[in-house]
């Protein structure tokens, strides 16, 4: 197993141990999959709203990707492409929701919501 195949592993085991997800590659990749889109909505979220957060978020989207290379087989190209966009659509539409909604309680449950879900990812980053 590579380095970087088993750091993904290890960070994944210790996320999962505070989560329902279990330990298997299938479900790692679908995890870092999952993240590396959020991360890509909210980055672009950030070019237009928040440009100061937007390298952060940046650099963080690029470890998520080095996870999912390192757990990803040979052949789940467009598997992790579909579950990437899938993720980065549904971020993208919280994040509209918190910037653009009329109602301000529907705007609030929205940006909470879009924080946990990247409070999730990022918690399995070593520079979290």
């Amino acid at each position: 197993m590579s380095k970087l195949k088993t750091l993904a592993t290890l960070l994944f085991m210790a996320a999962s141990s505070a989560s329902a997800f279990t330990d298997t590659a299938d479900d790692q990749l679908v995890f870092f999959a999952t993240c590396a889109g959020r991360l890509s909505a909210t980055m672009e979220h950030q070019w237009v709203y928040d440009t100061a957060s937007a390298d952060m978020t940046r650099a963080q989207r690029s470890e998520m990707i080095d996870l999912v290379s390192a757990v990803m087989p040979a052949n789940g190209g467009r598997d992790v492409l579909r579950i990437r966009i899938a993720a980065k659509h549904a971020q993208a539409g919280l994040l509209t929701r918190a910037a653009r909604s009329w109602d301000s309680g529907e705007a609030a449950w929205a940006e909470a919501r879009a924080d946990a879900l990247i409070s999730e990812c990022t918690s399995v980053l070593i520079g979290g």
